[in-house]
């Protein structure tokens, strides 16, 4: 079989588990958005933008890595803002393949110009329609579902679980926590994490991206998380070899199918790997673990799922049925009803990777 082109890739199903919308904004966006509130920026010029950005993000430091979100979060503070960031990502992860995506905003970052917390999900549920059913018209069939963050060194999380509680019926799927990990454990957000098992909802948490093996511990066996946020870090828990032996967490991680919400790129860019070539992604597909390919922050990395999956198959010399394995990883593991799931595998996903694989 030929080697497996961009395009060909591009053509192919994809689910994505985590994406930031407040990271995968159009840099032209950007700027029209940052005109029309005053926002200044580095460059108004949409192309030195997109680049400025990646060139900020790519600094080996997650909490550099955040600081390129004051632009694109003072840009979101309006219900125009909101609506029209949201319907645009609706149509880019279409464009590109992109079947079921799961994308998440933390609600407490967009109350800067007087809205309140409903107000903000009702507008980027609202956005979220309008994009995918003008992908819809225009022959793209996704389905967007929506995760509420609660930033993890606040103390909104019990505001912004109930907050997705209340709108689970009209788009919201599940709930998480991000931003800097060091110093600012899971557990501190217990209150949230018993609430939301209590109302039978899903939720990931970020852990074993910044900080190792003690976060993933953490958010797992204190927190009940139903998936990791990145979780990378479980590499550190596997001695290496031509048998790799697991330790006990990550053997637990690998029996009990936790899924690994892995960002390739981000990774890189965080520090959390240090190259495409040498990142744990390989090791943990080999060894069977719940591996899912994901871009967390589309505009930071340059990126989309696509490209990650492109990325790939040039390391690891994957061909369609390695990336057919991610998509049904990333499908089995979605916040949305287990009927839905099998839908998206049955008559989406699997019909069209067997004309590849034929």
């Amino acid at each position: 079989m030929a080697a497996i082109g961009y395009e060909d890739i591009v053509r192919v199903p994809k689910a994505l588990l985590h994406d930031h919308l407040d990271g995968g904004l159009r840099p032209a966006t950007v700027v029209e958005l940052a005109d029309a509130v005053g926002h200044p920026l580095p460059t108004t010029d949409p192309t030195e933008l997109g680049r400025w950005f990646v060139a900020a993000a790519d600094s080996g430091s997650l909490e550099r890595y955040l600081e390129t979100f004051t632009h694109t979060v003072a840009v979101m503070q309006t219900v125009e803002g909101l609506r029209r960031v949201a319907a645009e990502c609706a149509l880019d992860l279409a464009e590109d393949g992109v079947v079921y995506a799961e994308v998440r905003f933390a609600p407490e970052q967009h109350l800067e110009r007087g809205l309140r917390l409903d107000e903000v999900v009702e507008a980027v549920l609202a956005g979220f329609a309008e994009g995918t059913a003008e992908a819809a018209s225009a022959g793209r069939s996704i389905r967007i579902g929506t995760l509420l963050t609660a930033m993890r060194h606040a103390a909104r999380s019990q505001e912004i679980a109930e907050l997705a509680v209340r709108h689970r019926d009209t788009g919201v799927v599940g709930f998480d926590i991000a931003g800097a990990e060091a110093g600012f454990p899971p557990t501190r957000h217990l209150d949230a994490f018993e609430y939301l098992q209590r109302e039978n909802f899903h939720f990931t948490i970020h852990a074993g991206e910044a900080f190792g093996l003690p976060s993933i511990w953490q958010a797992i066996q204190w927190c009940g998380a139903d998936r990791l946020g990145h979780g990378v870090r479980i590499v550190d828990d596997i001695t290496p070899g031509a048998r790799p032996v697991l330790g006990r967490l990550a053997a637990y991680v690998r029996d009990k199918r936790i899924p690994l919400e892995l960002c390739p790129s981000s990774n890189v860019q965080t520090g959390a790997a240090p190259s495409i070539v040498e990142h744990p992604i390989g090791l943990l597909r080999d060894l069977r673990f719940r591996v899912t390919v994901n871009t967390d922050n589309r505009l930071m990395s340059g990126t989309s799922m696509s490209r990650e999956m492109a990325l790939l198959v040039e390391a690891f010399g994957y061909g369609y049925a390695e990336l057919q394995w991610f998509t049904v990883n990333a499908m089995k593991s979605a916040f949305i009803p287990f009927d839905e799931r099998l839908a998206i595998i049955n008559e989406v996903i699997k019909p069209a990777y067997a004309k590849v694989l034929s």
